[in-house]
């Protein structure tokens, strides 16, 4: 199977999704994600699964999926990773 996109990390905290693809990092409000995203618990925001295709994310307790090409054009690249 050909990935979309090859999603090397990702990682949540109150304010941002931060994730890793195709070897650079970004970072997206959780305002500018999604409503469901912007409205919802750490915990809830933290269980998310990555397509295996690169396609997309899935928050399961929520049931909400962001594909990831048009989430990386409202991103904001970072030059470094955020320290975990």
């Amino acid at each position: 199977m050909n990935k979309i996109h090859d999603i090397q990390h990702i990682h949540t905290d109150n304010d941002y999704l931060y994730l890793t693809v195709d070897g650079k990092s970004y970072r997206v409000r959780w305002e500018d994600c999604s409503p469901r995203l912007a409205r919802a618990s750490m915990a809830q925001r933290s269980h998310l699964e990555v397509s295996p295709s690169g396609y997309g994310i899935h928050w399961f307790e929520l049931d909400e999926d962001l594909a990831i090409t048009p989430l990386l054009q409202v991103a904001e690249v970072i030059e470094t990773e955020p320290v975990y």
